[in-house]
């Protein structure tokens, strides 16, 4: 997985986008800014663990006192987490395509 997920809502849902690097990240973000499709939350570097509030939300995020900063970052960096362990899950053909290639190899039997 990509070590960057962009997190944003659309109709009162999150959704995030995973990139490799922060660069592809930032330009998603900005375009979901100016589209006006869906609300910009941040960036979140999952090598790291921290997450970037987009310019405006990082505006109103330090205005808040450090106990509200702490408890608001630990609750959005759950929720893209989330969101990233859920895209982790493999899918049905996944499932069996993996399930044959774990079983054990016949023996052959020598005469």
């Amino acid at each position: 997985m990509n070590r960057f997920s962009v997190l944003y809502t659309l109709r009162k849902q999150y959704h995030h986008l995973s990139y490799s690097t922060r660069q592809e990240a930032e330009a998603v973000l900005e375009k979901i800014s100016r589209s006006r499709r869906g609300t910009p939350i941040g960036i979140y570097d999952a090598k790291t663990e921290l997450f970037f509030w987009e310019r405006s939300r990082q505006k109103k995020h330090s205005l808040l006192t450090l106990g509200k900063q702490a408890k608001e970052e630990d609750s959005v960096i759950s929720v893209v987490q989330n969101l990233r362990r859920q895209a982790e899950v493999p899918t049905e053909d996944e499932l069996v395509e993996l399930d044959i290639m774990l079983r054990p190899m016949p023996r052959l039997i020598r005469s």
